[in-house]
């Protein structure tokens, strides 16, 4: 586990959201002064945000969660939780992500990958950053789609995206490449306007006042 160093905090709910985010920052040179840090699932981002609340140190709270199958049930269960802390927001969801200010309060962000738009999660996010004239992923799609229509599919339907990544990362130069380092080995393509607005959102929220 990585010693936290800072007193901004970024609360992601895995260890791939964790790598991905230090790649992205290492691909556009963004100073280390957030901890990013893996909660092991969404249910103990909110577990630790009631605590990450009280500790006066802290400047700034990022959270970043899958929507999964519904964003507008997740967001509305992220707002409840944040209606509690008695923040004043704009409860309209953004395509540039939420970013909060408010007196006497840690500065705010929320994020829902895969781009506050669609529900979807980070392999959906990473789906965004494939170079268009790839002649694999079109490739993985059809496998996958092949697999469903004879019903020998093992993954749930879930979790496709997650499936279509994996496949699409197994057939590269160094085959089985995680997310993170595929950013690195440039598989992936960071100049996508999903991944401008992420950085973008990330440089608000921890660069701004620099």
């Amino acid at each position: 586990m990585k010693k936290e160093k800072f007193n901004q905090k970024l609360l992601v709910e895995g260890n791939d959201d964790q790598h991905v985010i230090w790649s992205l920052c290492q691909k556009f040179a963004l100073s280390e002064n957030f901890d990013v840090i893996d909660c092991d699932g969404i249910d103990n981002i909110f577990a630790q945000l009631p605590i990450r609340m009280k500790q006066s140190e802290i400047k700034t709270i990022g959270i970043i969660v899958d929507a999964d199958f519904d964003i507008q049930k997740r967001w509305q269960k992220l707002m409840s939780v944040v209606e509690k802390y008695e923040y004043l927001f704009d409860k309209q969801l953004r395509s540039e992500g939420i970013i909060i200010t408010q007196d006497n309060m840690p500065k705010l962000g929320i994020w829902i990958m895969p781009n506050n738009e669609v529900s979807g999660m980070l392999e959906d996010f990473i789906t965004f950053l494939v170079p268009d004239n790839d002649k694999l992923f079109p490739l993985a799609q059809d496998i996958l789609s092949k697999l469903e229509n004879l019903n020998i599919n093992q993954y749930q339907l879930i979790h496709r995206t997650k499936a279509l990544i994996s496949t699409w990362l197994a057939w590269q130069e160094d085959p089985g490449t995680p997310m993170g380092l595929a950013i690195t080995k440039k598989y992936l393509s960071t100049d996508e306007k999903n991944c401008i607005q992420f950085i973008n959102w990330l440089i608000e929220l921890f660069h701004s006042n620099e």
